[in-house]
């Protein structure tokens, strides 16, 4: 129960239908973050089966989280790795948890799927993500899109997480001010994702694939909005330390956690609804 934990998030693209070949990267690059002294692994979102949901949604993921817990036991880390789900005819983008010893702390579904791509091979997740403890320190997670909703990362917050970790697919899209679709994608790892875990006083690890197809820029982001590792374009290793105390001090310094409205605070009259 130290309350301290080193991470390391992996940023690389899976091959499409490749699962052995996904895993074997993977097997080394957990070997790599073990060395590099690293109690957590981070890995993107579906990255064993590679990221293209109409391609990889037909195929349940069960023997690739076998084969994720098995690194975890051969690596002595601990893994945070995403596959797809099959619940009867439900089909679910998931993230688990496997501790060193290969036991799945918590397993989480995706509850905001992005695109059409997504919802049309995907069913959205309806439980909100456990808090599992890990080395003293309170750990869930989401996938994605999820955090780029303030109040999902704000609801694990006050649930009692500390730290929120994101396996991730975001696609590369360089915006401009001429552009058809003027929106960035690497603001997100840039920009939101420390924020959010300035808003909600929680460390963050997120997990990206690798350009040129994506956006990368993987990181782990402090409680004060601090990007304490970030990757570049390429495929990266990253590894940050994270404690408790540092969760702390952080909400002791700005409360904005126990001074939340959960109410608004704002009045809406017919006038204001109703502009003329």
């Amino acid at each position: 129960m130290t309350g301290r934990i080193r991470v390391a998030v992996v940023q690389g693209t899976g091959l499409v239908n490749s699962p052995q070949q996904n895993l074997d990267r993977l097997a080394s690059r957990a070997q790599e973050a073990r060395a590099q002294g690293a109690d957590l692994l981070v890995t993107p979102e579906l990255y064993v089966s590679g990221y293209a949901p109409s391609l990889v949604h037909t195929t349940d993921g069960a023997a690739q989280r076998r084969q994720l817990a098995d690194i975890a036991v051969s690596a002595g880390l601990a893994i945070v790795g995403s596959t797809v789900e099959h619940d009867r005819d439900r089909h679910y983008i998931s993230a688990s948890f496997f501790d060193r010893d290969g036991g799945e702390l918590t397993r989480y579904r995706k509850q905001h799927l992005f695109g059409a791509a997504e919802k049309g091979a995907f069913d959205a997740g309806e439980e909100a993500p456990a808090v599992v403890p890990f080395n003293g320190v309170n750990v869930a997670l989401g996938i994605c899109f999820d955090i780029e909703f303030p109040e999902f990362v704000r609801a694990a917050a006050l649930a009692g997480a500390e730290l929120l970790c994101v396996p991730t697919a975001v696609p590369l899209r360089a915006g401009g001010q001429t552009d058809a679709h003027p929106f960035d994608t690497r603001l997100v790892p840039a920009m939101v994702v420390p924020t959010r875990a300035l808003e909600s006083q929680l460390f963050i690890a997120y997990a990206n694939h690798a350009g040129p197809d994506f956006a990368g820029l993987s990181t782990v982001a402090d409680p004060y909005g601090r990007r304490l590792a970030a990757a570049g374009d390429d495929a990266a290793l990253i590894v940050a330390d994270i404690a408790v105390a540092t969760v702390r001090q952080a909400r002791r310094d700005t409360g904005y956690l126990s001074t939340f409205v959960h109410s608004s605070p704002f009045k809406h009259s017919a006038a204001s609804a109703h502009p003329q």
